[in-house]
């Protein structure tokens, strides 16, 4: 048996950078972040940003609660990198009200429905609504469930959720 040779065999190892520039739009700020490139954006929200209302809650795309608009559409900040997110426009739960403090409509509705209890999952379950109402999807309650089907509550919440959102849609 012969023993291969190491100058052939080995390769230099890959250099990359610690950190990358990042440029977005946040909540209609614009902000220039160095990060890890395994940062995703849902820990850059959070933890560089102080924007809490994003919850951290699977890790892995499938509850919902860490869903925010990225140039206007819904997505899963625990599923994006960062870098990826280059130029992109975020917004997140903290900008959905008006700056006086006045609810925005889908949040009047969820409390006057009552479709929170425990509140973990109602940022998520907002942004994503919202987002349901904006792209014409609230047309039926079954529309309604299918859109939000990426979005669990632990509480059971469901029908209220479902009534606050063609609420919304109805009254536009």
């Amino acid at each position: 048996m012969t023993t291969p040779d190491p100058e052939r065999t080995s390769h230099p190892p890959l250099e990359a950078p610690d950190t990358f520039q990042v440029n977005l739009t946040v909540n209609g700020t614009a902000r220039t972040v160095d990060v890890d490139p395994r940062t995703t954006l849902l820990t850059l929200l959070r933890e560089r940003f102080d924007l809490t209302g994003t919850k951290a809650g699977c890790h892995q795309g499938t509850c919902g609660a860490c869903t925010v608009h990225v140039d206007g559409r819904r997505a899963l900040s625990c599923l994006i990198l960062t870098v990826s997110a280059d130029d992109a426009e975020i917004r997140t739960i903290e900008d959905l009200a008006e700056p006086d403090g006045t609810l925005h409509p889908m949040q009047r509705a969820f409390v006057e429905f009552d479709a929170l209890q425990c509140g973990f999952c109602t940022p998520g379950q907002i942004m994503s609504a919202e987002a349901c109402v904006r792209e014409g999807n609230a047309e039926s309650d079954d529309d309604v469930r299918e859109y939000m089907s990426g979005n669990l509550c632990r509480c059971s919440a469901y029908p209220n959720i479902v009534r606050a959102v063609r609420s919304v849609a109805e009254s536009r």
